[in-house]
């Protein structure tokens, strides 16, 4: 396996789990993002299924997060239309996948739909961070958000 050069979460979407796992542990924690962050859903697989679900997920469903770091609350943006649903809590501890500070996106308290969500995120290149999605305590899924400022 070679390392990743992470630039934009584009250059995430060929990389299959382990590297993921590699380069979510490198990361940091740094500071809560603030805005509109441009969501990448990043199966872990590589190949062309990879490429597929992660421009699929965007075109219909997923579009990424608004973040409010001074109240500390997020929004997922959905669909084409842009809907800002499914808030969550935004709080830095440490990660349930290494025991290492990052950024906690929980949904425990503030959806039923996905209370039972945890994202937790580390910037792994400037204003680009990798996340991880847990299902009660199990890992499910990772995903980017890219928070430079490109739409």
């Amino acid at each position: 396996m070679q390392d990743i050069i992470t630039t934009d979460p584009g250059t995430l979407i060929p990389a299959r789990r382990a590297e993921l796992a590699r380069l979510f542990g490198a990361g940091r924690a740094g500071e809560i993002p603030d805005g509109h962050g441009r969501g990448t859903v990043l199966l872990g697989t590589g190949g062309l299924t990879a490429r597929l679900a992660a421009g699929l997920c965007y075109a219909v469903a997923w579009r990424g997060k608004v973040v409010n770091a001074r109240r500390g609350r997020l929004k997922n943006i959905l669909t084409p239309l842009e809907i800002k649903a499914i808030e969550a809590a935004v709080y830095k501890q440490d990660s349930w996948y290494d025991g290492d500070p990052c950024i906690v996106l929980d949904y425990s308290k503030t959806s039923l739909v996905a209370r039972m969500v945890r994202d937790e995120i580390r910037e792994v290149a400037p204003g680009v961070f990798l996340g991880l999605v847990f299902w009660g305590h199990r890992h499910i899924l990772d995903f980017a958000l890219d928070f430079t400022g490109e739409r």
